[in-house]
């Protein structure tokens, strides 16, 4: 929730910092000298533009950032972009030119106190400390006591911009804190219903959402709000077998061709079923492609290889590793050792290689999750079932 709402942040961010950036200029060099002072503000030659070419290009950039979802990154990109090149063109304009300085911009009031509407505490550093760096060198390089000023004025905003982000971000973490306990509660109370329907799954759903989340850890390209979705979509991930029949859920014994058909539509109704809850809606594909196989022999779609989306890659191995290692109606539960050699089989076929290693570290964590996760009941098969 929280990431989505600081990508129409930053696109106002940006609209708004080009509009005032470019109205300054026109006032205070065009309209202020020419119909009210009617003197010449400063010096102003070609370099003044370089600014002007700089953000052409930053919108581009961000076009592309934003295209890729890496909205997050726009912020820095134009930050890091704009001081330094305010701070060559001030340099350039009025090094050597005799002229006393005399600068600044509402742009940098704005950047400034919108601050704490990004919840970043490293961006309001580095926006600060930035401004305050360039307004030091340019006084030290100019000799110039007029950056004083600013300097005063950037500190002062500054600490009400640090009170207002502080206030804000224990707001949001107050709220956040509260929506993904009442979301957590949410789905894991689906979760308990399907469970009552077919009690051979119980704690099915939270074990490999465990795996999995501890898979995705160990491969570190993830980041908290991401690996939250994912474990919610990975809680969620037979959410389809609501619509499955008793009698086939729950049959003892081999199932038909015409059962299987059936139960091979799970993931493709209980990701229609989710599609537009939100906290998961990013991680849907979770859910409809936890059975693909990476030989291209899985259900609903039979994709393969990196067509498999990767979160799901990564749910199919703690899928299979938990299904191995629990009691089915069908058949017990297979030891852990042999179901870590069935893993390192499947590489290749069932398995995304380059997770399959991944697994071989996490695998310790796994054993000690497993070991330590509270059995309620060991599920005795039928004796038509038993060997």
């Amino acid at each position: 929730m929280i990431p989505h709402e600081e990508q129409r942040t930053i696109k106002w961010f940006l609209l708004f910092s080009y509009i005032i950036l470019i109205s300054y200029d026109l006032f205070y060099y065009y309209l202020y000298p020419t119909f009210i002072s009617h003197k010449d503000i400063g010096p102003k030659n070609k370099f003044f533009y370089l600014t002007y070419f700089v953000l052409t290009i930053l919108l581009i950039v961000a076009f592309y950032l934003n295209k890729v979802n890496k909205q997050s990154w726009i912020k820095y990109v134009f930050i890091i972009s704009y001081l330094p090149t305010s701070f060559t063109v001030d340099i350039l304009n009025y090094y050597g030119s005799g002229a006393e300085y005399f600068s600044g911009n509402v742009v940098e009031v704005f950047l400034i106190l919108t601050l704490p509407l990004f919840l970043n505490s490293r961006y309001f550093w580095l926006v600060s400390l930035g401004y305050l760096t360039k307004y030091a060198l340019i006084g030290i390089i100019l000799n110039s006591s007029y950056v004083i000023v600013p300097i005063i004025f950037i500190i002062i905003l500054s600490i009400v911009s640090f009170f207002l982000l502080v206030r804000f971000q224990g707001y949001v973490q107050a709220i956040s804190f509260s929506y993904d306990k009442q979301l957590e509660g949410m789905v894991k109370g689906v979760i308990a219903t399907l469970e009552l329907k077919d009690p051979y799954t119980r704690g099915h759903s939270e074990r490999v959402a465990t795996y999995a989340l501890l898979l995705a850890k160990e491969i570190g390209k993830f980041s908290k709000e991401e690996q939250k979705s994912f474990y919610y979509a990975c809680l969620l991930h037979d959410i389809g077998k609501v619509h499955i029949p008793d009698s086939i859920l729950m049959k003892p014994g081999k199932l038909t061709k015409e059962e299987f058909e059936i139960i091979k539509s799970h993931p493709g109704v209980g990701a229609e079923a989710v599609k537009n809850v939100e906290g998961i809606k990013d991680c849907i594909c979770v859910i409809r492609s936890h059975h693909e196989r990476w030989d291209g022999k899985g259900y609903p779609d039979q994709l393969s290889g990196e067509g498999i989306p990767f979160l799901a890659r990564v749910a199919t191995v703690a899928d299979a590793f938990d299904a191995m290692t629990s009691s089915r109606s069908y058949r017990a539960a297979m030891p852990v050792e042999e179901a870590y050699q069935r893993i390192i089989e499947g590489k290749g076929s069932q398995f995304d290689p380059m997770l399959v290693e991944e697994f071989k570290k996490v695998y310790p964590a796994w054993i000690k999750f497993h070991e330590k996760y509270p059995w309620t009941k060991q599920w005795e098969l039928p004796k038509e079932v038993e060997l």
